[in-house]
């Protein structure tokens, strides 16, 4: 009996793009409200994992998956080992930096030497900021980024934004842009040789769908 492939998928806001993409090309049966986890479709040989954003690249470096799909923010936050074939046009958002409005009235970025900076991309801010030659203390945290700024924890944030609506409501003003970030297919290094048919012909798959949805002219995020 041949085995199924693995898919990791990313609940939150990556989800319903990746299922709207998932039913375009034919698997069925997953039900991203449900509080399963685990989801086999035996007529396309496929079983999806749903997992926290942030471990999608590790299922998928150490094999518990064949393929995955993940926000290019995490992967080059992570830099994991796997391939990245496929930009699939969908959660585009931006990671930025940010300060309270009544401290960007007087700022001047010019003259930063040193910061305190609240995020959950310490990797991509250490090296924006030691890029520019500025000292930055980072504040990990993993959720309410917004939060640092209103209660003194930090004066700036980096985080990610797609309408900046979050931004605004919590009284923030974006200073400058680090990266942005679609959605992407990755897979397993070892799955690409072992599974190498029916990986390729996966993507393929994701391929022709994804050529079909996006508009013409229409380039990938950076």
């Amino acid at each position: 009996m041949i085995r199924p492939l693995t898919l990791a998928l990313p609940k939150g806001r990556l989800l319903d793009g990746a299922l709207e993409l998932l039913r375009d090309v034919g698997v069925a049966g997953v039900d991203g409200d449900s509080r399963r986890l685990i989801f086999d479709d035996p007529r396309r040989g496929l079983r999806v994992l749903l997992l926290k954003p942030a471990d999608v690249p590790a299922y998928v470096t150490y094999g518990a998956a064949d393929l995955g799909i993940v926000g290019k923010d995490i992967l080059l936050e992570q830099e994991p080992d796997v391939y990245e074939p496929l930009d699939l046009g969908f959660g585009f958002c931006r990671l930025v930096v940010a300060e309270l409005r009544e401290l960007w009235e007087r700022d001047d970025p010019a003259r930063w030497s040193w910061v305190r900076v609240a995020t959950k991309y310490p990797r991509l801010t250490e090296q924006y900021f030691s890029g520019r030659g500025i000292q930055v203390e980072i504040v990990r945290l993993d959720g309410s980024i917004e939060l640092a700024p209103l209660v003194g924890l930090a004066d700036r944030i980096v985080d990610l934004v797609q309408s900046g609506e979050t931004l605004r409501a919590n009284g923030l003003v974006e200073v400058a842009e680090i990266t942005r970030s679609t959605a992407r297919l990755i897979v397993n290094r070892a799955s690409m040789k072992t599974e190498y048919g029916r990986v390729t012909g996966f993507i393929e798959e994701m391929r022709a769908r994804v050529g079909r949805r996006r508009p013409a002219g229409a380039g990938a995020a950076r």
